[in-house]
C-alpha cells in the first residue's frame, strides 16, 4: 500500500516534504524583501547553470523568448563570443561550487559584460566578494533540484528590470501551484493523483515528447527522473521526432511515450499531435498524455514541472529507492575536486 509511512520509509531526507511546501516556498521567496538589481541597456542575456540550477536557466530563457532580448543558455565552461557591454551574464549554482558555472563566472569577469550570481554560498560567493561582483545568497532545501521555486521566484523579484513578466502572471502561477499541490502532494495518495498515476503507468524507460514552448518542463523531467529514480529517461521535441525518432517505433522496445501538450499549442503542432496519436494507436503503442494548465507560460511550465517532479519521487519510492542521494554525481564531482 502506498501511504505516508511508505514515503517516510524510503525518502529518508524528506524530499517529498519540500515538494509539499513548493507553493509556500515559491510565495515566500517572491514576497521576501529582495532588493532588485537594476540593469539598463541590456540586449543580450546569458544564463549559466548545471543540473537543478540549469532548470531555472531554461525557464527564464523561455520567459525571455517573448522579449526582444537575445538569450543564450550555457551548460558548460564557455561563454558565447558575441557578448559585449550590453550583455548580462547570470550564473546560478545552488551549491555555489559547480565547476562549470564557476568557470563561466571567472571568464565573464574578464569581459565588459554585466554580471550577477546566485548561490547558497560556496566558492561562487567567495569569488564574488573578492572581486566585488553582484551576488545574491539563496538557501537550499534538501537539494539543488528541490530548491527550484526558491531560486526562480527570488530571481523574479531581483531581476524584475529585465524579465518581461507581470506581477499578476507571477501571482497566477503561485495560485496555480497551490491548486496543483492539492492534486499531487502527499495529502492525496488515493485516486485522481496525476503524478502518482503516471508513476504507476511507467514500466520501462520514459520518453517525453514536447513542443518547443514546453522544452524546459520536458528537460527538467528527464533530469529529475534520472536523479531521483536512478534510471534512464529521454526527452525529444515532437516536431523533430517526426523527422527521425518516430522510426524507432518500428522496432519493439521497453520505451514508454509520454505526450506533453500545451492547452494552446500552435495549430500545426496540434495536427502533429493528432497524427502521432493515430500512429501509436495503429501500431498498438500505449501512450500517456499530460496537458498543461491554462494561463501564462510561467504557470504552464511550473505546474508541469511540479507534477512531473513529484512523479519521479513517487516512482523512486515504488522501487524502494531514496530519491535524494546521487552517488554517481558525487563520484564525478569528487574526481573533479568539486564539492556539490
Amino acid at each position: 500500500m502506498f501511504d505516508i509511512d511508505t514515503l517516510n520509509k524510503y525518502d529518508k531526507s524528506g524530499m517529498y516534504k519540500v515538494y509539499d511546501a513548493w507553493p509556500e516556498l515559491a510565495r515566500q521567496s517572491f514576497e521576501t524583501d529582495h532588493k532588485p538589481i537594476h540593469f539598463e541597456d541590456i540586449d543580450h542575456v546569458i544564463f549559466a547553470g548545471m543540473g537543478g540550477s540549469g532548470s531555472a536557466c531554461d525557464i527564464l530563457s523561455s520567459i525571455l523568448s517573448k522579449s526582444k532580448i537575445h538569450v543564450d543558455v550555457t551548460k558548460g565552461y564557455h561563454l558565447p563570443s558575441t557578448l559585449d557591454s550590453k550583455t548580462m551574464v547570470i550564473v546560478i549554482s545552488a551549491s555555489g561550487n559547480t565547476l562549470e558555472t564557476l568557470t563561466v563566472l571567472q571568464n565573464a569577469k574578464n569581459t565588459t559584460a554585466k554580471i550577477v550570481a546566485f548561490s547558497s554560498g560556496g566558492r561562487i560567493e567567495e569569488y564574488c566578494k573578492k572581486y566585488i561582483l553582484n551576488f545574491r545568497k539563496l538557501p537550499i532545501y534538501n537539494s539543488p533540484r528541490s530548491s527550484l521555486p526558491v531560486y526562480l521566484y527570488s530571481m523574479f523579484k531581483i531581476l524584475s528590470s529585465i524579465l518581461p513578466i507581470s506581477i499578476s502572471e507571477i501571482n497566477n502561477s503561485l495560485n496555480d501551484l497551490e491548486m496543483m499541490s492539492k492534486k499531487i502532494s502527499s495529502s492525496n495518495l488515493g485516486t485522481n493523483n496525476p503524478s502518482l498515476e503516471l508513476a504507476k503507468w511507467i514500466k520501462g524507460i520514459p520518453i517525453i515528447y514536447y513542443p518547443w514552448g514546453l522544452r524546459a518542463a520536458a528537460i527538467r523531467f528527464k533530469n529529475s527522473y534520472q536523479e531521483n529514480v536512478k534510471s534512464h529517461a529521454i526527452a525529444e521535441d515532437i516536431l523533430e521526432a517526426c523527422h527521425n525518432g518516430i522510426v524507432s517505433w518500428e522496432s519493439h522496445s521497453n520505451i514508454n511515450p509520454i505526450l506533453l501538450q500545451g492547452k494552446d499549442d500552435y495549430e500545426k503542432t496540434k495536427q502533429v499531435w493528432s497524427i502521432v496519436k493515430d500512429y501509436f494507436k495503429a501500431n498498438g503503442i500505449e501512450y500517456h498524455e499530460i496537458f498543461s494548465v491554462s494561463g501564462g507560460i510561467l504557470s504552464k511550465i511550473m505546474c508541469l514541472i511540479y507534477l512531473l517532479d513529484y512523479c519521479t519521487i513517487y516512482k523512486s519510492i515504488m522501487l524502494g529507492l531514496d530519491p535524494t542521494p546521487v552517488k554517481s554525481i558525487d563520484f564525478i564531482k569528487t574526481r573533479m575536486n568539486v564539492t556539490n
